[in-house]
């Protein structure tokens, strides 16, 4: 019997994952964590009234989700005063992004990203055969300028940013985006990524037209919304791009539980503010523990708070190795230099105390080496 006839790409590629979930390490260490902080996911969970919503239509799992996504499309549209064929629902932005290049990319075509941005963007890139091309990171921060030099000089067909950014958390001025958008080669799509918006000040956001022919703009019930299990996300852009959606998408890929949850996350804008401020308490909370323990904070405009462990990556994998021994579930970025940090998301009290107990711990184990 032959083995089944795979491309020539899928032959080349591993069989990989872009993140190592906490359950996969929770079975490597024979325990769970105490703590889950690493994720980037809203550890406060959904509002009450979008819980009850859930609760209140489980009967309905039986039926799939509405293909057009209608209603979640329509109350979008009124959010945010553009019209329901500027957008599309898709599987998170993980979903979207798989969409959005298999729309454009083909094998060898150019993408242009940040070396250290979201690795599952570069994922879906590597499984349609485009060649990724990074730029470092300017200090903590994605550098715009450069992603630009590079696209015109590469003929890029896609460019990824992220504002607020992953992994560090930081916001570009509007400025800096827009003038991206408008100086993009010939034929460039602008994929901007703004998972995080919820949690960033409202002047952080750029202004650009919903018809902007260059940009498609990315967000999700994920974090803000604390629906990340629900995997619920959505794209913006000029209804022609968001028309050739409906030629590759998963037209049954939303399931109604999901479509529900987030249309009652959507109408719950005082339920936000109150996650909202869950978050900006726990920042302060983390950034203090830090502070105490000698070590500083990255400017954070998300869910998370990127520590700054002082000195090199091995140090820094060094805490996060003791920390994960303890119990505690926290991340790092993964290319050097913001390898020196270590992320830790936002979270109930009990959590956040769990990593204030381990974090001296750890940085006494570290300094060991």
């Amino acid at each position: 019997m032959t083995h089944p006839r795979y491309t020539a790409l899928a032959q080349t590629l591993p069989a990989s994952v872009p993140f190592v979930g906490p359950e996969a390490q929770e079975r490597s260490r024979g325990a769970p964590f105490d703590a889950r902080l690493g994720a980037n996911e809203n550890g406060f969970g959904p509002a009450p009234k979008v819980l009850e919503a859930i609760k209140a239509h489980a009967h309905e799992a039986w039926m799939y989700g509405e293909p057009e996504s209608h209603d979640l499309r329509s109350a979008l549209a009124v959010h945010h005063g553009i019209g329901i064929e500027n957008i599309v629902i898709g599987e998170g932005i993980d979903g979207l992004l798989n969409y959005i290049v298999r729309l454009i990319i083909g094998d060898g075509d150019a993408v242009v990203t940040s070396d250290g941005a979201y690795p599952t963007f570069n994922y879906h890139v590597a499984g349609f055969g485009g060649a990724l091309h990074k730029i470092p990171y300017k200090g903590d921060y994605e550098d715009p300028e450069a992603l630009l030099a590079k696209a015109h000089e590469v003929g890029a067909k896609l460019v990824y940013l992220s504002n607020p950014d992953n992994p560090m958390g930081t916001t570009l001025a509007p400025s800096l985006i827009e003038n991206m958008a408008d100086n993009l080669p010939e034929g460039c799509l602008l994929v901007l990524d703004e998972a995080y918006i919820e949690f960033a000040e409202p002047d952080a956001v750029p202004n650009l037209p919903i018809e902007h022919i260059g940009v498609i703009r990315m967000r999700t019930f994920s974090k803000g919304y604390g629906l990340a299990g629900m995997r619920v996300g959505y794209a913006m852009g000029a209804a022609a791009l968001i028309r050739s959606f409906e030629k590759i998408r998963n037209h049954f890929g939303m399931n109604r539980l999901a479509q529900i949850a987030a249309l009652a996350a959507l109408g719950d804008q005082a339920g936000l503010q109150d996650i909202q401020n869950k978050v900006a308490a726990s920042k302060v909370q983390i950034t203090e523990i830090a502070e105490a323990n000698g070590l500083t904070c990255v400017p954070s405009s998300t869910n998370f708070v990127t520590i700054d462990c002082g000195k090199d990556g091995d140090f820094a994998r060094r805490v996060l190795g003791d920390l994960i021994a303890q119990g505690v579930f926290v991340r790092m970025p993964f290319v050097a230099p913001q390898d020196r940090c270590i992320r830790v998301s936002c979270g109930p009290d009990a959590e956040i105390a769990r990593f204030a107990e381990a974090l001296p711990k750890a940085l006494v184990q570290a300094s060991k080496g």
